[in-house]
């Protein structure tokens, strides 16, 4: 479980201008990142727009990732969805040559009960060969993994090792921190809350602003792990605007504007998410050439 101590980065997926995955560009990003100095990446998360690619992309993007990263970092696999069968069956059939663990955000739109989830999850550990990491983002999914279900589930399956946390809400992190098998791993799943989390006991962070700022974004990290934190807060601030940026017209249009700016690929994605506006874009581009 230490390779997933650290910064994490849930990577963006390249298109070209007609909307077909850009493989020349997803290199050049995997390379950035981990020169970067990112502890490890994420492939088709929900920043990767997974839910617009099609099974066979997906299959091709995860083993074109595998092959560019070539052992060089730590890599997980966004699986999720809100059909159980369906995502267990993805598990199945999913190749994990070249990858450590599986990424699987819970069930949205279905609002399920917390034994829905938890049997969601059950379903999941026990047909797949990775381990899991549970991801609770209710701005997203219309529901939240409540404390006990997470500890529920991280007490009765060892493979599920650790949650990328995103609620935002500090009363339930407190309490998984609290009860938590002591090796289950909480994970920041939002950027602006990363340095109280560590604080909190977070064992780092899952990124998206990471995508364009991937160096400051995992020395930030480190010295907060390090008990750095009066360094990390100088970093922390300075981050502020651009990640409120990141994320003012929506993920990862922001992310995409950054990394097209600092000539990693180009901006485009697939509907229904769009561009971000012209003015949003020059702020973008103006906080990067701050922070660049």
């Amino acid at each position: 479980m230490n390779r997933f101590y650290g910064t994490g980065v849930a990577m963006i997926t390249p298109f070209h201008e007609d909307g077909q995955v850009d493989y020349e560009s997803l290199s050049k990003l995997i390379d950035y990142l981990i020169d970067g100095g990112v502890e490890y990446l994420v492939s088709l998360g929900t920043t990767g727009e997974s839910a617009t690619l099609s099974s066979e992309e997906r299959k091709n993007v995860w083993g074109f990732t595998a092959k560019a990263v070539n052992g060089r970092v730590s890599l997980v696999a966004g699986i999720g969805g809100n059909n159980t069968l369906e995502v267990v069956e993805q598990i199945k059939q999913f190749d994990t040559n070249g990858y450590h663990a599986i990424l699987s955000a819970s069930p949205h739109y279905n609002k399920p009960t917390q034994e829905g989830i938890y049997r969601h999850y059950k379903a999941i550990a026990e047909n797949a060969t990775l381990p899991i990491i549970l991801y609770n983002v209710p701005s997203r999914t219309g529901s939240n993994i409540n404390a006990d279900t997470v500890v529920r589930l991280a007490c009765d399956f060892k493979n599920i090792i650790g949650i990328k946390e995103a609620s935002g809400n500090f009363d339930q992190i407190n309490q998984i921190m609290r009860d938590k098998p002591e090796n289950f791993l909480v994970i920041s799943g939002d950027d602006p809350v990363t340095l109280p989390m560590i604080a909190l006991g977070a064992a780092g962070l899952i990124s998206v602003v990471g995508n364009a700022l991937p160096r400051k974004t995992s020395d930030m990290v480190r010295l907060c792990l390090a008990g750095d934190f009066k360094s990390a807060q100088k970093t922390h601030s300075a981050l502020i605007d651009f990640t409120r940026l990141m994320f003012v017209e929506g993920s990862p249009a922001g992310t995409k504007t950054a990394l097209k700016h600092l000539g990693i690929c180009n901006d485009t994605l697939r509907l229904p998410l769009v561009q971000v506006g012209d003015n949003t874009a020059q702020c973008i581009i103006n906080e990067t050439n701050k922070l660049k």
